[in-house]
């Protein structure tokens, strides 16, 4: 296949929109593109051990059949239709259709409650809600006394549904069908509505993660997907033909801009992996060109590798040690601006086919040209780890608010422990209290139905207020060093952020989470949640007894553990930083609690509430 040429990138401004291709809109682009890339493989599943691909016309058909469903249903332009399903190629399909009719396509988490997804569903005015499978179907039928009366139900799935029927629920094939007879009755019907499609629609709505209170639902513009696209590929660029993996929900605005339009923009395959639990299998299937993912998964990694070395023989470990001794002193060469002395780069040669090479391959890893770590900090250690063994991870920052990208460190010009330097057409400033706070393209238009918030979100003068505390250097680049609302104020009245003594903890690969606790108390405390699988692994190799997560925390060995681990960590702080008691969250978290974002970031303020009495008993 020939390349095609690279996308023509053009960033708006206050006079036009941001246009890619030419096209202004989201849906004006995927029909282009569709149309220019034909039988050329779009998306790929997996499906009984077997991975299946998809064409860019497959995905025209389809996206097309269910938009104008929809219309034979009754959406017109403005209405919300949201999503309950793990990604899938239906999620992508379900959102460009909604899109090219003027709609707004809104996200809900699986791991969403039956109460939650009445909320959002409410709170958004849903009129159409695609379910993934019997699953999530249940949520529906549990809820629905308080949903609205005219709300339909689309289903994905018919698995486990066979006798299934109810007057207010359909099947995709069903809606489908709909479509495709509509289609052979108006030829251009779809056409028309996707050039319809206008900049400043509202495209999709992206409900935050509620830390801080009730879920709140950002609005955000065909224009602002498009500058975040636009603007984020001269720092990190896709290529025609570049494998990705979509594991992240596409409810977030970083895997819905990496994953849901940059594939688009940029002519790239798009691989679903299975589930979030098989990411590690399908990152080894698939060995992507490009990968971004949560600090939780690099950290995952890191502790996978480091728990394979001390399995291996005397020599090996031998072996590994010195190719990433010589790997870290490469890497803090290299950021100084030193040449490699020769023996450096004796070894890295030898170390890189001794070791490097097929530790990448076992990882997937064999291909990525770049890693992206985002949506919450990453330790610097870990990064300047995956460095040393030839996997440039690269750390970026952005919010809901900002549509998904504010900076970007690039390849070439990487400084670990920043989050790099705006991205093209942005501007960074730091007020005085030392909030980031960003003027650019993809600033979203606001909060459903909620003005006073909307207005609290922006500067008098019209800048974002990202709520994060940092500086930028004499380079341009940025560095976060803690949210404004977790600072916290000793009762000796130092002020302390906490991020990075918690991201310090996290690189162990024995501890999965920490929170510091210490707000108007004389020291500082942590609440820690272990990594199971390797703390089980650290008992079992010495024989400590357990039966249950409950009494592998309560085990003394265990919190010896720990404890050295926090006293390693506090020889880097000043003695008013140090962590003084710990105490460990002897309950296994998921995404399904309160105390975790779907993206597995810990809710400060609901883990301080929930564990009140361990903290109590630090103090006490």
């Amino acid at each position: 296949m020939a390349l095609k040429p690279i996308p023509t990138l053009e960033l708006g401004d206050v006079d036009r929109p941001t246009s890619i291709d030419g096209c202004d809109t989201i849906p004006k682009l995927m029909l282009h593109r569709c149309r220019e890339m034909g039988d050329d493989i779009a998306h790929r599943e997996k499906d009984r051990g077997l991975w299946n691909s998809f064409s860019w016309t497959d995905f025209l058909e389809r996206t097309q059949a269910i938009a104008l469903g929809l219309e034979a249903l009754g959406m017109v332009a403005g209405d919300v239709a949201s999503v309950l399903s793990e990604d899938r190629k239906e999620w992508i399909d379900t959102d460009m259709a909604v899109q090219a009719l003027g709609g707004i396509c809104s996200g809900i988490y699986t791991t969403d409650s039956a109460s939650q997804l009445a909320y959002l569903v409410n709170d958004s005015g849903t009129r159409f809600l695609f379910i993934e499978n019997d699953e999530q179907l249940d949520k529906y039928l549990a809820a629905r006394a308080e949903l609205p009366d005219d709300l339909l139900v689309v289903v994905y799935e018919r698995d486990g549904l066979t006798d299934f029927s109810d007057p207010k629920v359909m099947f995709l094939d069903q809606l489908m069908e709909l479509g495709r007879s509509a289609a052979t009755e108006k030829p251009q019907r779809f056409e028309e509505i996707v050039a319809a499609t206008k900049p400043d629609d509202t495209a999709i709505m992206v409900y935050t993660s509620g830390t801080t209170g009730m879920p709140k639902g950002a609005t955000i513009t065909h224009a602002n997907l498009l500058y975040s696209v636009a603007a984020g590929a001269t720092a990190a660029p896709l290529y025609e033909g570049d494998e990705q993996i979509c594991f992240l929900p596409l409810c977030h605005i970083l895997e819905r801009v990496f994953s849901g339009f940059s594939p688009i923009a940029f002519r790239t395959r798009l691989n679903f992996a299975e589930s979030p639990e098989t990411v590690f299998d399908n990152l080894q299937e698939v060995s992507p060109h490009v990968f971004v993912a949560v600090p939780r998964l690099w950290e995952k990694i890191y502790s996978r590798v480091t728990i394979l070395s001390q399995e291996a023989t005397p020599l090996q470990r031998r072996i590994y040690d010195a190719a990433i001794a010589n790997g870290t002193r490469r890497v803090e060469l290299e950021v100084a601006g030193k040449p490699l002395p020769f023996g450096v780069r004796l070894k890295e040669l030898i170390y890189e086919y001794v070791v490097f090479r097929n530790l990448r391959r076992m990882l997937g890893l064999d291909r990525l040209r770049r890693g992206a770590s985002g949506a919450a900090p990453i330790a610097p250690q870990l990064l300047s780890w995956f460095n040393a063994i030839g996997v440039n991870v690269l750390e970026g920052y952005g919010m809901t608010e900002s549509s998904g990208v504010i900076s970007l460190n690039a390849t070439g010009s990487n400084k670990v422990g920043t989050v790099g330097r705006p991205i093209d057409g942005a501007e960074i400033r730091i007020a005085d209290d030392g909030e980031i706070q960003y003027r650019a393209g993809n600033m979203f238009a606001g909060y459903l139905n909620l003005p006073e918030k909307t207005a609290e979100t922006f500067s008098e003068d019209g800048w974002l207020r990202t709520g994060d505390i940092g500086h930028l250097d004499e380079d341009g680049y940025l560095t976060i060093t803690g949210r404004l609302k977790d600072i916290i104020i000793t009762a000796g009245g130092k002020n302390i952020t906490p991020a990075e003594i918690e991201n310090r903890l996290k690189f162990s690969p024995m501890i999965t989470d920490a929170v510091i606790i210490g707000d108007k108390r004389k020291f500082l405390s942590a609440l820690v949640m272990i990594d199971q699988e390797n703390v089980e692994k650290f008992a079992q190799d010495r024989r400590i007894p357990f039966n249950d997560f409950q009494s592998l925390c309560a085990a003394t060995e265990v919190r010896d553990l720990i404890g050295s681990i926090v006293e390693d960590v506090n020889k880097d702080f000043a003695r008013v930083e140090q962590i003084k008691d710990f105490r460990l969250i002897d309950v296994l978290l998921t995404a399904e609690d309160d105390e975790l974002t779907p993206t597995l970031k810990l809710k400060r303020g609901f883990v301080e509430k929930r564990h009140a009495a361990l903290i109590d008993d630090m103090y006490t």
